[in-house]
C-alpha cells in the first residue's frame, strides 16, 4: 500500500479531490445519457479487466463464459490477472499522474473494500454510470451489502458482481467435535498444537480473520463501531492482540511464521498439515473437494457468532480508455444468464447479487434449477447471523497493529 498511498497523495494535491460522498466529485460521468449511446461507442472496443488471478474457476468463468457473451455485444474482453487489486489501483493513479487522463490501460477492476475507498478518496473511479445499465434493475436498491462497500457509499461508482460470506472449513475426519464459536476455535487451537493457523495480514483472508477475533473478544459486532476512530482502536484492540499473541505458540510452527497468503494456508490444509482453512470465497470448496485437492470429509464450520459478509464489485477507472465497453461488460455480467452460470458450482459457484423478487417466474426457475453443492450450504443458510463489515479504515489499522504486536509479524 505504500506506493498507492504516495500516488493518492499526489493526486489529492494535483486535483484538489474531495471526500468520497462529495457532490463536487470530478470523476462523474457526463458523456452518456442513454444506453444506446453506450452501445454505439462500445462496439469494437477491447476491455482490459484487471482481477485477482488466483482463482482458477473464476478465471475460467471469465474466459469461457463472460468473454464470449461480451463478444456477442461487440466487445472484446481481455482478462488481466494480478496478484492483488492494489496493483490495478496503483497503475491507475500512476497513469493519471503521468497525464493519461482519458486513455488509461485499466478499463475495469474487480474490487471492494479498502481499494475502493482509496480510489474514491482520489476521485479515481468513474461515477454516475451504473444507473444506465439495464440489468441494474435486477438488483435491490435497498440491500446494504450492495449500497455500501465496507462502509463507503457506492453512489453509482461500482456495480455489484458477487455476494460473499466468510467461511471456515475443516476436515471432519480429524475434527470430530468442532468448535461452535470463534473463541472456541482459538481454544481448539490451543488444545491441538500445530493444527491451526491463519494467513499473515495484510493478506485479505488474514485481515478478515482479525476482524472476526475483534468481534469475538468485544462481545459481538454490535460492540465495535463500524466507523473508525483512533479512540475506538485504542480502546478495543489491546484484547484482540493479547488474544492472538496468547494463541500464537500453539499455532502451526509454533507461531514463528504464518502463511503469507490464503493460497499457502489452503495448501497446508490440502496437505493435511493443518485441520482448518478459511476463505471469503467458499464457492471454490465444492470443486476442491470434488477433484480430491481437499479431503472428502471437508465441511463448513457453523458458528453461533456468524461470520462476515460482503459483496465485490466491478468498477471503471475515471481515465479508462474503453469506458463504454466496460459498461457493456458489466451489464452483461449482471444478466440473469451470467448470474445463473456464475452461481453454478460446476462453473464458479458465486452467490448472486440479483434480487429474486425482481425476476420473472422463468428466470427464477433457472436459479432454482441450479445443483446444490454437497459441501457449501446455500447463501441463505451460510449467511445466517451474518456480521457486517467494518468501515474500510479499520482494515489497514488492524493490519498494522498485528504487525507491531505479534512477534512473527515484525
Amino acid at each position: 500500500m505504500g506506493a498507492i498511498a504516495l500516488a493518492v497523495a499526489g493526486l489529492l494535491t494535483l486535483n484538489a479531490c474531495t471526500t468520497p460522498d462529495s457532490s463536487s466529485d470530478t470523476s462523474t460521468l457526463a458523456t452518456y445519457t442513454e444506453w444506446n449511446e453506450v452501445l454505439a461507442d462500445a462496439d469494437g472496443q477491447t476491455v482490459d479487466l484487471w482481477m485477482w488471478g488466483g482463482d482458477e474457476q473464476g478465471n475460467a468463468y471469465v474466459d469461457n463464459v463472460l468473454t464470449p457473451a461480451a463478444a456477442e455485444r461487440g466487445v472484446t474482453l481481455n482478462r488481466v490477472p494480478i496478484a492483488d487489486t492494489g496493483e490495478a489501483l496503483n497503475r491507475m493513479l500512476s497513469e493519471v499522474q503521468a497525464g493519461r487522463t482519458d486513455d488509461g490501460s485499466v478499463d475495469l477492476v474487480w474490487v471492494n473494500g479498502d481499494n475502493f475507498r482509496t480510489g474514491r478518496e482520489a476521485n479515481a473511479w468513474l461515477c454516475e454510470w451504473t444507473s444506465l445499465l439495464p440489468n441494474m434493475e435486477l438488483v435491490s436498491s435497498a440491500d446494504p451489502l450492495l449500497t455500501e462497500d465496507f462502509g463507503t457509499p457506492v453512489n453509482g461508482c461500482e456495480a455489484p458482481w458477487n455476494k460473499a460470506q466468510f467461511t471456515f472449513a475443516y476436515n471432519s475426519d480429524v475434527v470430530t467435535d468442532p468448535p461452535t464459536t470463534v473463541a472456541g476455535l482459538l481454544e481448539w487451537a490451543e488444545d491441538h498444537p500445530g493444527r491451526f493457523t491463519y494467513p499473515a495480514p495484510p493478506d485479505f483472508t488474514g485481515s478478515a480473520f482479525l476482524r472476526h477475533v475483534l468481534y469475538s473478544v468485544s462481545g459481538g459486532y454490535e460492540n465495535v463501531p463500524a466507523e473508525y476512530t483512533e479512540a475506538d482502536f485504542v480502546d478495543l484492540t489491546p484484547e484482540l492482540y493479547d488474544t492472538l499473541a496468547g494463541v500464537a505458540p500453539f499455532l502451526w510452527r509454533g507461531g514463528d511464521t504464518y502463511p503469507a497468503d490464503s493460497d499457502q494456508l489452503n495448501s497446508l490444509y490440502a496437505d493435511g498439515q493443518v485441520d482448518f482453512t478459511m476463505t471469503y470465497g467458499p464457492a471454490t470448496l465444492t470443486q476442491l473437494v470434488e477433484d480430491g485437492t481437499y479431503p472428502a470429509a471437508t465441511k463448513v464450520l457453523s458458528l453461533e457468532d456468524g461470520t462476515l459478509g460482503n459483496a465485490s464489485f466491478l468498477a471503471i477507472p475515471a481515465n479508462a480508455a474503453d469506458a463504454a465497453g466496460a459498461m457493456v461488460v458489466t451489464d452483461t455480467a449482471l444478466s440473469v444468464e451470467q448470474q445463473v452460470a456464475k452461481a453454478d458450482p460446476a462453473t464458479w459457484g458465486q452467490f448472486t447479487v440479483v434480487d429474486y423478487d425482481k425476476l420473472s417466474e422463468n428466470d427464477l426457475s433457472a436459479f432454482k434449477a441450479l445443483p446444490e453443492s454437497p459441501v457449501v450450504p446455500s447463501f441463505d443458510v451460510l449467511s445466517t447471523d451474518a456480521n457486517p463489515e467494518l468501515a474500510a479504515e479499520w482494515v489497514p489499522a488492524l493490519d498494522e497493529g498485528w504487525r507491531t504486536s505479534i512477534p512473527a509479524g515484525r
